[in-house]
């Protein structure tokens, strides 16, 4: 069900990605916070489902909350005239460099433990 899901998505942008090959300079920070907003949430579902825990109404509302407080925060930092979308990138960075390590070791681990009984 989980990589069904990814493909979807991936075709879903293919798509998408054919018919508005150009984003309005207006939308494009919403846009590219949106985007950071939902590679989090992917890359915190694979990190979960590695450790066993992933739960599937845990991940489509954190895709939809992230990505709507976010743009909600964009909205009211450009009206308030604040690079408030600057903290978003920040956020959503570290948190997926964070997941990303969680998934590195898990592969990490797993390829030493396949040395390991190789070895023996």
């Amino acid at each position: 069900m989980f990589y069904v899901l990814i493909a979807l998505g991936a075709i879903l942008g293919v798509v998408v990605g054919k018919y508005l090959p150009v984003i309005p300079y207006t939308y494009s920070v919403y846009v590219s916070v949106a985007i950071l907003a939902i590679l989090d949430t992917i890359f915190g579902a694979i990190a979960s489902k590695l450790k066993g825990r992933f739960d599937f109404k845990v991940f489509i509302s954190g895709f939809f909350g992230n990505a709507l407080l976010t743009m909600m925060l964009v909205y009211l930092g450009i009206k308030l005239n604040l690079d408030i979308h600057i903290a978003a990138v920040v956020v959503f960075v570290s948190r997926m460099f964070n997941n990303l390590s969680i998934i590195r070791r898990y592969y990490i681990e797993k390829m030493n433990a396949k040395n390991t009984k190789k070895t023996k």
